[in-house]
């Protein structure tokens, strides 16, 4: 294998909880002592209806869903090489320039419980079509090695976004991570630094999977776009107690969640133990989903990182207005920033996640924290498909 250089190209490729579609990033990462990332070109392809129904339909048991999982993998991996396509030529590159592709697939399962998480994938096809190495199924080592598999990025989060002062690092996408990055140390500080001042993380809550299913079940559309639709209601006191007994909130980390726990039925069981006959406003139930997830990331940093001193968020949510204003009020003196406004644009932020962990398989780095998964030692996480 090449040593690797300073002009060695990575590309990240997501598709999230939240099922709108894939993004894709091409990365550099520097030599030390530069800044960890130079992004070069992103490009976003929403899934096309259909593609979305399947892998929708497919996070719960359904008919023959060996042979649909199947073929929505196969259509997941022809759009991935797409978009891959399309993010070289906005680059001006050749596939012979990428040192590897991270692909991470779509999360139809998440059952760390029961030892298993399923990422819909056909790396072998991305391979293929795109003549680029392909390093997917990153989730999976550190299960086996006793983690939760969740979250991944914090790892990266810590290689890009500490400062010089304790800061919160807030994923929202489907699903809500927190990151806890504690102060920026000099060597002399790190080699005496205690366990204390490790890097935390773990899924707080539902991002927008809630919003989002109850915009689309009402109002059509895949998103609350902007949150204009929750800023036209009220948040109800009884719903939002309910939805805030869920035990998996009061949970320790670490701990992972997504649509297995968080999903239509379990939104309907609460709304039927709150109003059993209908009368709350469609609106005042938006508004309430949206200031649920907002609570459950500010009751997530005051009782795991209070010393933060700014919350920095990236991932879809960063652009819905309404949340981000809750978000501001549950978070009170500590300012919320989106992640463009220290260097990152929210929407580029996990595909560089996995271009980083693509990197770090080649370099045989472990990608995982175990602090943050619960995973018995650290690991190199990820399985190469050769071009």
């Amino acid at each position: 294998m090449r040593n690797e250089t300073q002009d060695d190209l990575y590309i990240g490729v997501m598709s999230g909880t939240s099922l709108d579609g894939i993004d894709a990033v091409l990365a550099q990462f520097p030599a030390a002592g530069q800044p960890p990332v130079r992004l070069i070109a992103h490009v976003h392809h929403a899934f096309a209806d259909e593609l979305r129904a399947a892998l929708f339909a497919l996070q719960s048991p359904v008919e023959n869903e060996l042979h649909r999982a199947a073929v929505a993998a196969q259509h997941l991996a022809r759009g991935t090489a797409q978009a891959i396509a399309e993010l070289l030529a906005r680059a001006g590159c050749t596939p012979t320039q990428v040192r590897a592709a991270g692909v991470h697939g779509q999360t139809i399962r998440h059952r760390p419980d029961a030892g298993y998480t399923i990422q819909l994938n056909a790396p072998a096809v991305v391979a293929e079509l795109t003549e680029i190495d392909v390093i997917a199924d990153f989730r999976a080592r550190d299960i086996a090695a006793g983690g939760e598999g969740a979250p991944l990025v914090p790892a990266f989060h810590d290689a890009v976004f500490r400062a010089d002062h304790p800061r919160a690092i807030v994923n929202i996408g489907g699903i809500a991570n927190i990151t806890g990055l504690p102060a920026r140390r000099s060597v002399a500080e790190s080699a005496t630094a205690s366990t204390a001042d490790s890097v935390l993380g773990f899924d707080c809550g539902p991002g927008n999977v809630l919003i989002d299913l109850w915009h689309a079940r009402h109002r059509g559309g895949p998103c609350d776009r902007d949150g204009a639709w929750a800023a036209q209601g009220r948040s109800d006191p009884a719903l939002l107690a309910a939805l805030l007994d869920e035990p998996f909130l009061s949970a320790p980390p670490p701990k992972s969640t997504g649509r297995d726990l968080f999903h239509a039925d379990w939104l309907d069981r609460n709304l039927a133990r709150v109003d059993p006959h209908g009368h709350l406003a469609l609106v005042d139930v938006q508004a309430t989903l949206t200031r649920f997830t907002a609570a459950t990331i500010g009751s997530a940093i005051r009782q795991h990182h209070p010393s933060a001193q700014d919350v920095v968020v990236c991932g879809g949510g960063a652009y819905n207005a309404t949340l981000m204003r809750m978000l501001r009020e549950e978070c009170a003196a500590i300012p919320v920033l989106d992640s463009g406004s220290v260097g990152i644009a929210p929407e580029h932020v996990e595909g560089l996640a996995f271009a980083w962990l693509a990197r770090a398989y080649l370099a045989g780095t472990p990608g995982n924290l175990p602090a943050v998964t619960g995973a018995r030692h650290p690991r190199v996480l990820g399985a190469r498909y050769p071009r």
